[in-house]
């Protein structure tokens, strides 16, 4: 069994959110923005979604992640936005 819970038909949040191997996180300074690289393309990431990205490497619990986005940029209450960015990111299949 994965980590990934079904409720309903919907997908949440992986509890352990991964990068998966076939995407590359990068600073691109011909675009000025962190990017998603894959075989087929390039995303370009607003900063928030790049953060978010950066701490996807499997080692964190999404409670633990959340901890660290709202330590790092003095903040509270981040967890439903983190939490649709991934879980969109899941569905979209960059993270396992």
């Amino acid at each position: 069994m994965n980590d990934t819970t079904r409720t309903g038909g919907n997908v949440t949040a992986p509890d352990h959110p991964k990068l998966k191997r076939l995407f590359r996180l990068q600073w691109e300074p011909a675009q000025q923005a962190s990017v998603l690289l894959y075989p087929e393309g390039m995303v370009k990431l607003n900063q928030s979604a790049a953060e978010i990205l950066k701490r996807c490497d499997g080692t964190r619990s999404f409670d633990a992640l959340v901890a660290d986005l709202e330590q790092a940029f003095d903040t509270a209450g981040l967890a439903p936005e983190i939490r649709a960015f991934v879980e969109h990111a899941h569905t979209r299949g960059w993270l396992e």
